[in-house]
């Protein structure tokens, strides 16, 4: 399959100022209409090629001196890529001597490709993992806007990369079908749903006994009028 790429080439500072008009490297490569995805690791100078529709990953190290171009290496697989995301370098597995990793869209999944340095070493690589721009902001978007410049805050990854406390973002879903009563009463709230207290509990129990002691004796005095009703039936009836 071509390469979705006819030409690549590389811009960088000319003298003493910043020249993006003239190329300082310009490489021929296969031809093709797709769309080129570059990705540049700026720590370890290397830029890393895809291309939407193309099956292969080509990298180069980019250096300060002639022919500022250095191919490295390809990376090829068998399904084409319709889209590539690349992992940041906080993210990456410094145990393993990780370098780069990406994510390869497919039609149905998101398939990961991982590029490694071999080291027979298990300690940290410091030459492989110098100081990265780490996720604090050098400026407020009010001083960038009125044309402040910083370097970015750089962070190391000797012991893996550890998110600061305070930028832990923690999102709390309500529960609906938690269904309990707030701690307080509102103001629209009956005097029934109110918390009891002792003393308005023992009212209402004084108020039950006393109802219950008058259904009692209504249902006596029920009681004495049937039967009177009875032994008056039965006189007519004798």
């Amino acid at each position: 399959m071509p390469s979705p790429w006819g030409w690549f080439a590389v811009t960088a500072c000319s003298g003493s100022g910043n020249n993006f008009e003239e190329p300082v490297a310009l490489q021929e490569m296969d031809t093709s209409n797709g769309v080129l995805l570059p990705f540049y690791d700026p720590d370890s100078s290397i830029i890393y090629l895809c291309g939407k529709g193309d099956s292969s990953i080509r990298y180069f190290e980019i250096t300060e001196e002639p022919p500022f171009v250095h191919y490295l290496n390809t990376f090829s697989s068998k399904e084409p890529q319709r889209g590539m995301g690349f992992m940041p370098k906080r993210g990456l597995d410094v145990s393993k001597c990780e370098i780069a990793r990406f994510y390869k869209l497919h039609e149905r999944k998101c398939e990961p490709i991982i590029m490694t340095v071999p080291r027979k070493s298990d300690l940290f690589q410091d030459d492989l993992y110098p100081d990265t721009p780490g996720p604090e902001a050098a400026l407020e978007a009010e001083e960038w806007l009125s044309g402040q410049d910083a370097e970015p805050v750089l962070i190391s990854l000797r012991d893996g990369y550890v998110p600061p406390k305070h930028r832990e973002l923690r999102v709390t879903k309500r529960n609906i079908l938690d269904a309990r009563p707030s701690s307080g009463p509102r103001r629209n709230q009956s005097a029934s749903d109110a918390p009891l207290s002792q003393h308005t509990l023992e009212t209402l129990l004084e108020e039950i006994k006393a109802l219950r002691e008058r259904v009692q004796a209504q249902e006596q005095r029920i009681t004495a009028l049937e039967n009177m009703l009875c032994e008056l039936v039965d006189d007519g009836t004798d």
